[in-house]
């Protein structure tokens, strides 16, 4: 039996917890306000929504925006620079900085995706040391800042998801919930509840509190000054290639397919689990985020490691990054929703574009089921 082997029938109530959870939950009514991470015992019903709706706070205020003028040259040279180096990257870089920019690119989404994400944010599954490595070696590639502040960020980000307490809020606009909020100082409010969360968590990894205190040293060596050499050194590529493509343009070709989750997926798209949310299901992001478009699922329920309802791992890369670790015991406790409570929540909230209703559909595919990773299943 797996580590994570707990038996738990599928529909009994709580169905977003166990018992124990939710009275301590009932006890402490302040526990998720705490913690900002959406847990099955944050949702007190039996389709996983939140007790306290905040829907009603969904605004943008008429504040002027304060810009951090360093931040607007330096983004204005990487994009410039990422246009050469996209040319450099299809007529003039070597096959193998080509090759080489590509698994930059895989390896750096992966420790935003799988790592930044879904490890230390939500918490949705856990990690042996050794994945947490690697993890945070990817996550370091990136340079999405580094892995506390992700994590806490976007804890807050899901707790007062679209309200000016969201630092990438949507309701000011697709700019700035793509770039504009990296450009800007943060709104007072983003400040304020980041610093009512509780991360003791985070502080009690020790890796990622290495990566924390060291990161002004590993972030430009990871992501910057080693891409830069390996093509030049390792198979005689020029230093302008090297540069623009296996640095400048992997890079910030990064930045924005990861932005795209914040932009594009909380605007266009279906929303077949809540309608009331701006978050939605975007097929295309999810292709280049390696699984992070099927976004209004997540916000619906973001404690489920796959951040989709089902496993296709075609477009879901870090499901499968995650279940090759899970098999070798590297990953474990990996977390999911039941279908029944999936259904329920459909049914009540969804906007009518849900293609199956769950486990046992008569149009489930093959494919889906085969892929399928059963949690908490007893033999």
């Amino acid at each position: 039996m797996p580590p994570n082997a707990v038996s738990r029938p599928a529909d009994s109530l709580p169905a977003c917890g166990n018992e124990q959870e939710l009275l301590q939950s009932k006890e402490n009514p302040n526990a998720s306000k705490q913690t900002g991470v959406l847990f099955e015992a944050d949702a007190e019903t039996n389709d996983c929504a939140l007790a306290g709706d905040i829907t009603q706070l969904k605004k943008a205020d008429k504040r002027k925006l304060k810009w951090v003028w360093r931040n607007i040259i330096l983004f204005g040279y990487l994009h410039l620079a990422a246009l050469y180096g996209g040319y450099l990257f299809l007529f003039k870089a070597k096959w193998a900085t080509v090759a080489f920019s590509i698994v930059l690119y895989t390896m750096g989404m992966i420790g935003i995706t799988g790592g930044a994400h879904r490890l230390w944010a939500h918490r949705s599954y856990k990690a042996k040391w050794p994945l947490r490595l690697i993890l945070i070696t990817f996550n370091t590639i990136a340079f999405q800042d580094a892995a506390f502040h992700w994590a806490r960020d976007h804890r807050v980000h899901h707790k007062y998801s679209e309200t000016d307490a969201d630092p990438h809020n949507a309701t000011r606009g697709f700019f700035f919930s793509h770039v504009g909020w990296l450009l800007c100082k943060k709104h007072p409010d983003v400040v304020a509840k980041g610093k009512g969360l509780d991360l003791s968590d985070l502080r009690a990894d020790r890796i990622l509190m290495f990566q924390l205190k060291y990161y002004m040293i590993l972030m430009p060596l990871a992501c910057f000054i080693l891409p830069t050499l390996a093509p030049m050194y390792l198979w005689n590529e020029t230093l302008m290639n090297s540069w623009f493509v296996a640095t400048m343009f992997r890079w910030c070709f990064q930045l924005n397919m990861t932005w795209l989750v914040n932009s594009a997926a909380h605007k266009f798209g279906g929303r077949p689990y809540d309608k009331h949310i701006n978050p939605s299901q975007s097929p295309y992001v999810s292709a280049f985020t390696f699984g992070e478009g099927w976004h209004n699922y997540h916000h619906v329920f973001p404690w489920d490691y796959k951040t989709a309802e089902w496993g296709r791992y075609t477009l879901n890369m870090t499901t499968a990054f995650i279940d090759f670790f899970a098999k070798i015991g590297w990953a474990y406790d990996l977390k999911s929703v039941a279908p029944e409570t999936i259904e329920r929540r459909v049914r009540r909230t969804g906007d009518g574009s849900h293609e199956l209703w769950g486990w046992g559909d008569k149009d489930l595919t093959e494919e889906d089921v085969k892929h399928v990773l059963f949690v908490d299943k007893t033999k």
